[in-house]
């Protein structure tokens, strides 16, 4: 990027203007007096991080951003440079382990991107020199290089196609790397591109790079000599992108226009926004409150060491005379000093090892989900797909789901249903009446049926408009991806023709048109082929095809049949067809398509046009010279389409069928039962979308419909704003004033005492409401228009664009509360809105991969997003607040004896524990078993999770790290701190504990603490633990174990590294007493009754808990010990599929 920027400010007229020159061959044209190459990048592709020289500063740099990090790294500075009481290992190496940790997981991720990148930078590639192939790197293509590529490779750069091995000068290719679409894309060559290459001179001038993979705007100039040079159109269909792959076509050369990292492949990789949970967030608010603790306590016992030094003979008594430099060191620095060292004595109050432990735990919980077999589906053999492991635990916490409607809650999988020619109903195949039966009476009474001439027309525009493939199987494969050739047979069988289009709809309706007789046999050197009734063959030269367009909502193609006749056919939606057609047409046609829409059809209306000559010829020229535009293109070819799409006639409708998806209307029933609001955002019309609501039990018929779309708005006569206005106050009025306030925990559509409202509103009512006109009120709309699809129990948003389902989601997202979204959806259309969201989850459907590229999650089904939510992240959530409030409880724990123990001491900064202990307590001693309890943890069964969603409501809103279960856990702490310092002082009154009469020391005081500590707060652990498995009983017992183990070995061996070693035979002389064992015994027992006592004495809460401890009784009878039923870690999540 800097790159380019510079480029743009230093280079030459290509820079300075939004288009670039390219030498067809890197060879001067002859219209040119001097050569210049322009400079263009090379076509090596990075997208690693780190080189070799920069690593280490850049990861060192990148990881002392965070605060916990650069804290850490303070603190060890002031070890080093100030005379503190801990030695700087005890706050280094726990901040070395941090930083090599994530440095050496962060280094392996950029080793396996440098890796890719050479597999993709050293591919052998052929380009043409000197009319030879020659074999190169890709990485040494340059912009203007002729390239070779053969079938079933890929396309090293961005190339514009100049010849092709098959007779129609067309390619095609899949892009399923980009985009995921596995069907086959044709491509065209040049216009009259000349076939030897080596003598070609010309220059390609188009737009500079840009992301865009649908977009290309460029022309050629191609020199002859003694000529005019001439200009050709280049465009999408021209342009062949790096990355996709070429299928049945032997072998195409084209022209290198952008290589490297300005290929459109390299531009698409852009880093998301950071997503933060809202765990992230409660974890820093608590450091901030353990920060202060942490000054507090450090100001106290400076204090108090300055007022106690200020007794006579304390300052400076007889056995410890100050030195010359300490007598004469400044007051003020001296207290400041030992400010610092308090702080460095307490630092380890500060959890730095939570980070690595959360890192850990959201990194390899994560492979529950990919591994649960529950989310494999047979039909596309792929599981669910983790993209982000950050944002487990927000599974847990959603309270708005917004979802697409076709692909997402139906299958995407089209069905020709019925049709409707001229007011008339066409629904079943027959053999009579011309291959159609007529099933509705007719709309106008002076005819029986539509007309043979109107039904062929109808069916030749099925066949005719659209951009489908025929793909056939051929003599070794059924079914295969082989594409019709110039030589291939006609007249195949119809059972053994297949079809490949970008949209399902496409192949439904020429399906449909072949199941009635009329059958698209294929596109050929610009010639479509359908067979007729009569197994006549009809060829129409294809002319020109007006692309789909969301904004148009319709398709056109232009075609010449045999006869001469120049004919245009226009499919689309409903809104976009009725006001180009003759007013009297519509009605005959428009109760047919709105009765299809409220059974829950998808509908498109046709059209056609007979054009003159001087109209064809106007509609030609514009084309022509739209398309070679470089400026606004699409603005001057939408100019000449919404021209030529005009005063066309109505021929009839179509109706086709998109089937709920699997467990739909149980997944929704499931996520409102959770007390989830459930948005639908579609771009479908509004009866299509209502019908399927219904269908997914989001609205019921008791269920009042609240409606704010363009009829609605229309319906008064007034002006626009003027209802709008007046419909909001109406509607707010009902839905949130004169509603009852709904009881806390109990979702309004669950109470069958309160009514239930459904809204509903379309694109054009929500760019009202969002951009309203200058002289109303934006923000007060907004409110209004917030506030009532809160409290509706579900909000349909239908005639959406893409950009409109974002900002719904961002409305959401930042209103008061700022309640956590989740947006799940198939198509590129719904990218955004995915982006948007708090969490995104793409659904593996029809509608491409671009969606599951840019999600957080994937999952085959909408159906799995049940267990996704309720069982999966229920249990995330669980187990990482237990492991948030855990860890800032044991570190409480742990330095609370150390601030008490400065009050016996003179606030001298003695320390109470041992280095070793300082330094291992929080990587060695007490890290496993809270890491085994976040991962495996089940509260309770995934069986009762997904019976009963109601369960989810009791963690909604981060209900486990609010401010009151963090200040039990605080109080918590500091009893059993207290418990821990004043009991081995109790036992300290006492001077003979050992058997010879000698007395125990500070260390063997601080040893007995701590041995405490590591006991209790780990057993604590195994108290809160309901589901045992062999590795939390390994991990628990094994630190114990390991503790004991490592103390022994400690204080038994004289270590030369050490100068002093203070722990020499401690441990071995405090179990040699017998009073220390039963201190330490009943030290524990009684830190731990509280906990004991709670939990036996507390009476289950919660409207749901009886319904819950049957649930859990039949499940015990049902499958006896969970735990001996599941002792693998892994299997813990499987529950369903085993």
């Amino acid at each position: 990027m800097l790159r380019r920027r510079l480029n743009r400010l230093f280079g030459g007229d290509e820079k300075r203007v939004d288009s670039r020159t390219i030498y067809v061959g890197n060879r001067p044209c002859p219209a040119t007096e001097t050569f210049i190459p322009p400079k263009f990048c090379d076509n090596r592709i990075v997208s690693s991080k780190y080189t070799i020289w920069n690593f280490l500063p850049k990861n060192l740099f990148e990881q002392f951003r965070r605060i916990a990090n650069f804290y850490f790294l303070i603190i060890f500075l002031v070890q080093v440079i100030v005379d503190t009481p801990t030695s700087p290992v005890t706050s280094g190496l726990p901040l070395f382990f941090v930083i090599t940790v994530t440095a050496i997981k962060q280094g392996y991720e950029d080793w396996l991107r440098h890796k890719a990148d050479s597999e993709v930078n050293k591919y052998p590639v052929r380009v043409l020199e000197d009319g030879q192939p020659a074999r190169k790197d890709s990485e040494k293509i340059k912009v203007g290089d002729i390239v070779e590529v053969v079938e079933d490779e890929t396309f090293p750069c961005d190339l514009i196609l100049l010849q092709s091995s098959r007779d129609d000068d067309t390619c095609f290719v899949t892009t399923a790397s980009l985009d995921g679409e596995s069907n086959h894309k044709t491509h065209y060559t040049v216009p009259d591109m000349e076939k030897d290459l080596q003598s070609l001179s010309a220059t390609i001038e188009c737009e500079q790079p840009q992301p865009d993979l649908y977009k290309f705007v460029g022309r050629m100039h191609i020199y002859k000599p003694e000529h005019d040079p001439a200009v050709r159109s280049l465009g999408p269909e021209n342009l062949l992108l790096k990355g996709a792959t070429l299928k049945n076509t032997k072998k195409i050369y084209g022209v290198a226009v952008y290589t490297g990292m300005e290929t459109k492949m390299a531009l698409n990789y852009q880093g998301k926004s950071q997503k933060r949970s809202a765990v992230e967030k409660s974890i820093n608010a608590f450091l901030l409150v353990y920060l202060c603790i942490l000054i507090s306590k450090a100001v106290v016992c400076t204090t108090l060491k300055y007022v106690w030094q200020s007794q006579d003979g304390q300052d400076e008594p007889w056995y410890n005379q100050k030195t010359e430099k300490e007598k004469g060191t400044i007051l003020y620095v001296k207290m400041f000093t030992d400010f610092l060292s308090f702080m460095v004595l307490f630092n380890f109050i500060i959890p730095v090892s939570m980070y690595v432990t959360v890192e850990m735990q959201k990194f390899l919980g994560s492979f529950f989900i990919t591994w649960d077999r529950d989310f494999f589906d047979p039909e596309i053999e792929e599981g669910a797909l983790v993209n982000t492991s950050d944002l487990n635990e927000e599974l847990g916490q959603v309270e708005y789901v917004f979802t697409d409607k076709t692909g997402t809650l139906t299958q995407n999988n089209m069905e020709f249903i019925e049709c409707c020619i001229d007011g008339f109903q066409y629904t079943a195949f027959s053999s009579e009446l011309d291959s159609f039966c007529v099933t509705d009476g007719p709309v106008s009474t002076f005819q029986e049926k539509a007309g043979r001439e109107k039904e062929e027309l109808f069916l030749r525009a099925l066949c005719l408009c659209h951009t489908v493939q025929v793909k056939e199987a051929g003599p070794d494969e059924l079914g295969g991806d082989q594409v019709d050739g110039p030589a291939s047979e006609p007249l195949r069988p119809a059972e053994q023709r297949g079809f490949i289009a970008s949209s399902p709809d496409e192949v439904a309706l020429v399906k449909g048109a072949m199941r009635y007789g009329f059958t698209f046999l294929g596109l050929e050197s610009k010639t479509m082929k359908i067979k007729n009734w009569q197994n006549d063959v009809e060829e129409y030269e294809l002319l020109h095809v007006l692309n789909f367009d969301p904004v148009r909502r319709r398709m056109s193609v232009i075609v010449r049949s045999k006869s001469g006749d120049t004919l245009l056919f226009c499919k689309g939606a409903d809104s976009s067809i009725f006001p180009r057609v003759r007013p009297e047409e519509v009605e005959r046609i428009r109760m047919h398509v709105q009765r299809s829409a409220t059974e829950g059809y998808r509908t498109l209306c046709v059209a056609y046009k007979r054009l003159s000559v001087d109209e064809y010829a106007a509609a030609d020229a514009g084309l022509r010279e739209a398309r070679l535009a470089l400026q606004d293109r699409e603005e001057k070819l939408m100019a000449v389409y919404n021209q030529v799409e005009t005063a066309m006639s109505l021929i009839g409708a179509t109706a086709v069928e998109d089937r709920l998806q699997e467990e739909a209307a149980q997944t929704m029933e499931a996520l409102q039962g959770a007390g989830m609001k459930v948005w639908v955002l579609t771009g479908d019309k509004m009866e299509t979308a209502k019908s399927t609501c219904y269908a997914c039990r989001l609205f019921r018929r008791s269920t009042e419909l609240l409606e704010l779309t363009v009829r609605t708005l229309e319906s008064g006569g007034r002006r626009r704003e003027e209802m709008l206005h007046d419909l909001l106050f109406d509607f707010h009025r009902k839905a949130v004033q004169d509603a009852p306030p709904a009881r806390a925990g109990v979702n309004r559509s669950w109470s069958s005492a309160n009514p239930e409202y459904g809204f509903i509103v379309d694109g054009a009512a929500l760019a009202l409401v969002m951009n309203p006109s200058p002289d109303t009120n934006c923000s007060r709309y907004r409110s209004l228009f917030l506030q009532i699809c809160q409290n509706c129990t579900a909000v349909l948003c239908c005639r959406m664009a893409p950009l409109q389902k974002a900002q719904i989601v961002k409305m959401v997202k930042n209103s008061k509360g700022s309640p956590i979204t989740l947006s799940i959806g198939d198509g590129a259309n719904d990218v955004s809105m995915i982006l948007e969201a708090h969490v995104g989850i793409g659904v593996k459907g029809k509608e491409g991969r671009q969606a599951v590229r840019n999600s957080d999650y994937a999952i085959p089904k909408l159906k799995h997003l049940r267990k996704l939510l309720l069982a999966h992240g229920h249990l995330y959530y669980i187990r990482i607040a237990h492991l948030v409030q855990y860890f800032f409880y044991k570190n409480l724990c742990f330095i609370l004896p150390q601030f008490l123990y400065q009050f016996f001491c003179g606030c001298s900064q003695q320390p109470l524990y041992d280095a070793a202990y300082l330094t291992m307590y929080n990587i060695c001693f007490t890290s496993m078993p809270i890491l085994a309890y976040s991962l495996l943890e089940q509260q309770i069964a995934i069986e009762v999770l997904l019976d009963n969603a109601t369960l989810y409501r009791d963690i909604a809103k981060n209900a486990m790290l609010r401010w009151g279960p963090f200040l039990y856990w605080t109080v918590l702490a500091v009893f059993q701190g207290l418990i821990f310092f004043f009991g081995v002082k109790y036992l300290f009154s006492n001077p003979a504990l050992q058997d010879n009469g000698q007395v125990f020391g500070n260390w063997s005081y601080g040893t007995i603490v701590f041995t405490v500590l590591v006991f209790t707060v780990t057993l604590k652990l195994a108290l809160d633990t309901r589901h045992w498995t062999w590795i939390n009983h390994f991990v628990i017992w094994g630190s114990l174990a390991f503790y004991v183990v490592f103390s022994f070995f400690w204080g038994g061996i004289i270590w030369p590294f050490l100068k002093q070693q203070r722990l020499y035979f401690v441990f071995f002389n405090m179990l040699s007493s017998v009073s220390a064992w039963l201190v330490i015994i009943l030290l524990i027992v009684l830190s731990l009754l509280p906990d004991i006592l709670l939990g036996v004495l507390r009476k289950p809460r919660g409207p749901h808990t009886q319904q819950l401890s049957k649930e859990s009784l039949l499940y015990v009878d049902r499958y006896g010990n969970g735990a001996r039923r599941f002792p693998l870690a892994v299997t813990c999540s499987w529950r369903h599929s085993g």
